[in-house]
């Protein structure tokens, strides 16, 4: 049994929760690492602990130096196309489908979030689940490129003119996909209950979204694992893991 304590956070949650009228979530790494997805930013085994971002990760890196590119980017990739959600994707599913959840904008490239069954996604980083040629334009989803991965190809070319195939995300040296961008911006402006889930807010602009709902009136939760910067702004702060936290909280929604 949850200690008092930390039954009185579940359910002052909630209490934000069912007050709420237009909550959008805001979604990072840290829904993701439970189901098996590297975080970024992490300080012990965060995937920038280990690679240079802008020698592997920039648009420089994919047309200049593709092999370094892909070294890095297949294990993503792979990790990501095989990965499933966990319960806080899930939870977040139920939540739409009862119209609790408005629209969830996240900065994971996974894809977890669709798989999981969310109707209302915007992707500010792009998706690591479907690409397009480089020379064509040609789109081409990821089972092709997971096809050409798992038959030993270490970089996928495009099946009509032999381009380098570069997925959908965005890259250092690249800006926000603006279409996405303005509707994010759109969706923080109507928000009365902005969810921070798994994201430490630093990075910039996605992290403007919650400032900017903060600043049209909208409260904040914020379930991280560990403290944000913004967690001083935050009506409640709840720090333990996302795939935990919610099944807790939607049981107690449903009290």
């Amino acid at each position: 049994m949850a200690a008092p304590d930390f039954q009185d956070l579940i359910q002052r949650a909630a209490d934000l929760i069912s007050a709420a009228r237009y909550i959008v979530v805001f979604t990072g790494a840290g829904i993701s690492t439970p189901s098996g997805i590297p975080d970024f930013r992490g300080e012990k085994d965060g995937l920038w602990q280990r690679y240079d971002p802008l020698m592997v990760a920039s648009r420089s890196a994919f047309f200049h130096t593709p092999t370094l590119f892909f070294d890095w980017f297949r294990p993503l990739f792979m990790t990501s196309w095989l990965s499933q959600p966990n319960a806080a994707h899930q939870q977040l599913v139920a939540l739409e489908m009862q119209g609790v959840i408005k629209s969830v904008i996240t900065q994971n490239i996974d894809g977890l979030h669709q798989k999981a069954g969310s109707k209302h996604v915007l992707e500010l980083h792009g998706t690591a689940l479907t690409f397009s040629c480089s020379k064509c334009l040609k789109s081409v989803p990821g089972e092709e490129v997971f096809n050409q991965f798992s038959s030993g190809n270490p970089i996928p070319y495009c099946d009509k003119c032999a381009g380098i195939l570069k997925p959908d995300v965005v890259l250092f040296e690249e800006g926000l996909p603006q279409k996405i961008w303005k509707q994010a911006q759109i969706e923080a402006d109507k928000a009365d209950l902005m969810l921070v889930i798994g994201s430490s807010l630093e990075v910039f602009p996605a992290n403007s979204i919650p400032q900017a709902a903060l600043r049209h009136g909208s409260k904040l939760m914020i379930n991280n694992l560990s403290s944000t910067s913004m967690d001083a702004l935050a009506d409640l702060c709840i720090h333990m893991d996302t795939a935990a936290f919610f099944p807790l909280l939607v049981n107690q929604l449903q009290k």
